[in-house]
C-alpha cells in the first residue's frame, strides 16, 4: 500500500480543483486525478467559454440579475453576487498565469452572447475550445508549484473519518490496482458531475457522480440535487458522449427546426436563446412527436471552421458540413445543478471537508444554471476554498489518523456488469430524465434495486447507483416542476419553494 501524507488533498484535476490548488502557497497539497493529469473531466472538453462581466456595457448586477433569473427561483443571492462581483479579478489571474482568450483586432477581449445572458460577456479562446485553453494554463501552473505533487490514474474509493472529522482519502490506482492512502486535515471535493448516469450525454468517462456518492457515505447534506441540466443540442449520433454543438451556435444565429419548421417561437420569447431547460423539453416534445430536430447554422457561413473549430472537427466525424448541412440534434445530459451542500466558502456540512465546481452545490445555479457560469464558478469558489483551508485548519495542531480497513475492489464497471450500467443509464434517461413522474420514478427504484440484488463490485458501478438513486429519492420528494425539475404530475411551480437540503439513507450497495 503507498501511504502520503499532506496539509490538503484535492480529489480532481480540473478548473475547480486547481484553482483551489494555486492558491494554497506554501501548503503541502496532493492533488488525485482519475484519468491522466489535465487530459480527463469535463474542463478540457468545455466549447462554450466563461462568463464575466467585464465589458464596458456590463456590470456584475447584471450579470447577477440574469444568473438569477436562470435559476428559477431558487439561486442564492449572496453567493451570486459573490461569482459576479469576484468573477473579473479571477479572470485577470488566470490570464496572468497565461490563459490566452479570443480578441479582437484592437487587441481587447471579444465576448459572445449565449441563452437568457442580456449583454454579450462569454469570453473564449480558439472560438469553442475554452476549456482546453483554461486547462492548459493552469496545468502548466501547477506543474511549476514545487508545493503541489500530482498523483494521477488514482481512483478515489471512499473519504477517511477520524472522530468525525474528515482525515484523508483512500483510492487505488488504475493501473497497478495498489491502494494509496492520503492522510491530510483538509480534504476538497471537486471531482466533477453525474452525466454519465444518463444514455445520453455530452460528459466524459470519468463523470460518473464519485464525488456525489463520496460525500453521501462520509455523511455529508447534499443540497438540490434533482435539478439535472440536458444541454439542449448535441449532436445525434452514435457516438459515446454525444458531442456538443455549444450554445454559442445559437448566439450567432442558429435555429432549430423541426419538419423543417421553426418551433422555438411558439414557446418562449427568446426563441433558441430561451433557458436551456425550456429549449431542451422543446426539443424533446418534437421528438415524442416522431419528428427529427435538425440545427440549422449554416447562417453562419464559410467562417465556420475558423470560428468553431471543435464543432467543425465533430461534424466532419459524422460526415456533415456544418456550412452546408442542417444539423440532427438530441437533448443530452450536461450538467449537474445540485451536489454537496456547501457555504459560500466551499465548507460542507462534514468538518475538514471542503468542495468546489459542479460536484458542490453553492446555490449560484439554483434550479437552472445560466449557460457559461459553470468555469467561473469553478475559478472563483476554488480560490475561495484556498483561503478559507488556509484561515480554518490550525496547522499547529497535532493531525491524528485512525487506522483503517480497505477493500480492493475493480476500478470500473467489468465486463459482466456493464449491462447493468447500461440498464441503469437507459431506466435513468426514460424515467429520471427530462420529463419525470411518481411513477417513472418508482419503476426506476425498482429497477436500480434489481441492479443491487445482482451485487455490483467495480467502484464506478457503485457510485453509479448511489448518485442514480441519490437523485431519483430527491427528485419524487419535490413535488413541483422548477427549472431543470420538470415532472409530469406536477407541471406547475410550488407556491412556497425552497431548497432542498437532502441525506442519502438507502441501503445501496456500500451503505
Amino acid at each position: 500500500m503507498l501511504r502520503f501524507k499532506a496539509d490538503v488533498a484535492i480529489i480532481g484535476g480540473g478548473v475547480a480543483g486547481l484553482s483551489a490548488a494555486l492558491g494554497l502557497t506554501n501548503k503541502r497539497v496532493i492533488v488525485l486525478t482519475k484519468a491522466a493529469f489535465g487530459r480527463g473531466g469535463s474542463t478540457p472538453i468545455a466549447q462554450g467559454g466563461i462568463a464575466c462581466a467585464m465589458g464596458k456595457d456590463d456590470t456584475p448586477e447584471l450579470h447577477a440579475a440574469d444568473t438569477l433569473v436562470a435559476g428559477d427561483g431558487l439561486s442564492v443571492k449572496k453567493c451570486v453576487d459573490l461569482l459576479t462581483q469576484e468573477g473579473p479579478a479571477c479572470i485577470r489571474k488566470l490570464i496572468e498565469v497565461g490563459a490566452q482568450f479570443d480578441r479582437t483586432e484592437d487587441g481587447e477581449l471579444s465576448f459572445g452572447r449565449e441563452a437568457a445572458h442580456s449583454r454579450r460577456r462569454i469570453l473564449h479562446a480558439n472560438g469553442d475550445s475554452t476549456g482546453a485553453e483554461v486547462e492548459r494554463a493552469l496545468v502548466a501552473a501547477i506543474k511549476c508549484r514545487e508545493n503541489v505533487q500530482v498523483i494521477e490514474n488514482c481512483y478515489v474509493a471512499d473519504l477517511l473519518l477520524t472522530d468525525g472529522h474528515v482525515s484523508g482519502v483512500y483510492g487505488i490506482i488504475n493501473d497497478s490496482h495498489e491502494i494509496i492512502e492520503v492522510s491530510a486535515p483538509a480534504v476538497v471535493l471537486a471531482c466533477g458531475g453525474i452525466g454519465r448516469i444518463y444514455q445520453f450525454t455530452t460528459n466524459p468517462v470519468e463523470s460518473v457522480g464519485d464525488g456525489l456518492a463520496i460525500a453521501a457515505r462520509a455523511g455529508a447534506v447534499l443540497s438540490d440535487v434533482e435539478f439535472v441540466q440536458f444541454h439542449p443540442t448535441a449532436l445525434n449520433t452514435t457516438v459515446d458522449p454525444l458531442p456538443l454543438l455549444t450554445e454559442a451556435l445559437r448566439g450567432e444565429g442558429a435555429v432549430l427546426l423541426a419538419n423543417g419548421k421553426r418551433f422555438m417561437p411558439d414557446i418562449h420569447k427568446d426563441a433558441e436563446l430561451a433557458p436551456r431547460d425550456v429549449v431542451a423539453r422543446g426539443i424533446w416534445a418534437q421528438q415524442q412527436k416522431g419528428m427529427q430536430v435538425m440545427l440549422d447554422a449554416r447562417c453562419i457561413g464559410d467562417k465556420f471552421p475558423q470560428k468553431f473549430p471543435t464543432v467543425f472537427g465533430f461534424c466532419q466525424q459524422a460526415g456533415l458540413d456544418p456550412v452546408r448541412d442542417l444539423l440532427p440534434v438530441s437533448p443530452a445530459a450536461h450538467y449537474h445543478m445540485g451536489g454537496v451542500s456547501v457555504d459560500e466558502n466551499g465548507r460542507t456540512t462534514c468538518p475538514g471537508l471542503w468542495a468546489c465546481g459542479e460536484v458542490s452545490a453553492t446555490g449560484v445555479h439554483g434550479a437552472n444554471r445560466l449557460a457559461s457560469n459553470s468555469l467561473l464558478e469553478g475559478i472563483v469558489f476554488g480560490a475561495r476554498v484556498s483561503q478559507d483551508i488556509l484561515e480554518q485548519i490550525n496547522w499547529n495542531q497535532d493531525f491524528r489518523v485512525e487506522s483503517h480497513t480497505y477493500f480492493a475492489r475493480p476500478t470500473f464497471v467489468t465486463q459482466e456488469e456493464a449491462k447493468y450500467a447500461d440498464l441503469l443509464r437507459h431506466t435513468m434517461w426514460s424515467d429520471v430524465g427530462l420529463v419525470r413522474s411518481e411513477e417513472s420514478m418508482r419503476h426506476a427504484l425498482g429497477i436500480l434495486d434489481d441492479i443491487v440484488w445482482k451485487h455490483p463490485q467495480s467502484l464506478m458501478l457503485c457510485n453509479m447507483i448511489d448518485t442514480a438513486r441519490i437523485i431519483t429519492q430527491a427528485a419524487r420528494e419535490r413535488k413541483e416542476s422548477r427549472g431543470g425539475h420538470y415532472r409530469t404530475d406536477y407541471p406547475e411551480h410550488a407556491e412556497h419553494s425552497e431548497r432542498h437540503p437532502f441525506v442519502y439513507t438507502g441501503n445501496g450497495p456500500w451503505l
